[in-house]
């Protein structure tokens, strides 16, 4: 464990200031994300240094298509979550609590002095911070983050972008990477799909990311049928994108899978995804990936001066690029591609 960051004393509780939930915590009790606790008037951070998951996955895997392309991340994970989400497809480390027996709430300790030493052993040029919610995970991300800093290795997040302002800039200097989960553009669709109230924390954060913080800004969008799956709902996700993160800003939209609570609707059909990477088109994205599904050309990226593939991609390898400098090769026009 590890004293908590962000948090306030009020009368018996504790109120936590790192996400929106704005958790008011009884003593003996714990936030939405059942891993901060109150322990006699003191928040405290139950997965410090906790793992349940590491892997060793290509960026691409994320998905993250123009941060150093082909390289690999050490992933990492820990369990709890700020949104109970229907589909989700990590529910068993999401949904579990720390000593959650005979669960993945029995993690492993992963010392924050072993990760970058286990990163280079592997070959990752950087750190990601996946699989559960790495918000909650604050305190271990940050120490981690200053670590790869110092022997020059980047950082991502895959999160959900449920944070509050004071919990971003916790991150600002140290994560490079926000690769940021829209899940639908109104606050209808974030109450059934996700159980918060609204999506405005999540859009106004991935702003700040990229403006004030200059980080590399990705957006997914898992498109389930009868949900956001409708013309108005993706069209009004890639306005917001083209006007607020800007033309050049990677959209994944990807294939939904029935699982957990949707487990009855049919999967995502093909001509949806192409149908919105029209969209996204249409709203002046310049690259919308198609993404869990067999699609040829669909992860490729295009060079939108010339047309030219500068990154050929086969499921998460990069099989072909003709990039120089994060430019197309052939007519020189800036990707956006760092590293």
């Amino acid at each position: 464990m590890r004293e908590a960051l962000l948090w306030t004393s009020e009368g018996e509780r504790i109120r936590c200031l790192l996400c929106p939930h704005a958790c008011r915590i009884a003593d003996g009790s714990r936030g939405v994300c059942g891993v901060r606790e109150n322990r006699d008037g003191v928040l405290w951070a139950l997965t410090y240094g906790k793992v349940s998951s590491v892997a060793v996955d290509p960026i691409e895997k994320k998905p993250v298509f123009h941060f150093h392309p082909g390289t690999s991340a050490l992933s990492l994970g820990s369990v709890g979550c700020t949104m109970r989400c229907l589909h989700c497809q990590n529910w068993s480390i999401s949904r579990a609590t720390p000593g959650d027996a005979g669960r993945a709430g029995e993690l492993e300790d992963l010392p924050v002095a072993e990760v970058v030493p286990l990163a280079l052993r592997h070959g990752c040029r950087g750190v990601a911070f996946t699989y559960n919610e790495p918000v909650i995970w604050a305190e271990y991300v940050l120490d981690v983050s200053r670590e790869c800093k110092d022997a020059g290795l980047y950082t991502v997040m895959v999160t959900n972008g449920y944070v509050t302002e004071a919990g971003l800039d916790l991150f600002g200097s140290a994560i490079d990477v926000w690769r940021v989960d829209v899940k639908g553009i109104s606050d209808a669709t974030y109450r059934k799909l996700c159980k918060v109230p609204s999506p405005k924390p999540v859009f106004e954060m991935a702003e700040r990311a990229k403006s004030v913080w200059g980080m590399h800004v990705e957006v997914v969008t898992n498109v389930v049928p009868t949900i956001n799956d409708d013309e108005e709902t993706l069209r009004s996700i890639a306005a917001w994108i083209h006007d607020r993160l800007g033309p050049g800003t990677p959209w994944h939209v990807t294939r939904f899978f029935p699982y957990l609570e949707l487990s009855h609707l049919e999967p995502t059909p093909p001509k949806t995804l192409r149908r919105a990477r029209e969209i996204g088109r249409e709203e002046g994205l310049d690259f919308v990936y198609l993404g869990n599904v067999s699609e040829p050309g669909g992860e490729d990226t295009v060079c939108p001066g010339c047309g030219a593939v500068a990154l050929r991609r086969d499921g998460y390898r990069v099989e072909d690029a003709a990039v120089t400098g994060g430019a197309c090769s052939g007519c020189g026009r800036g990707l956006g591609i760092e590293g």
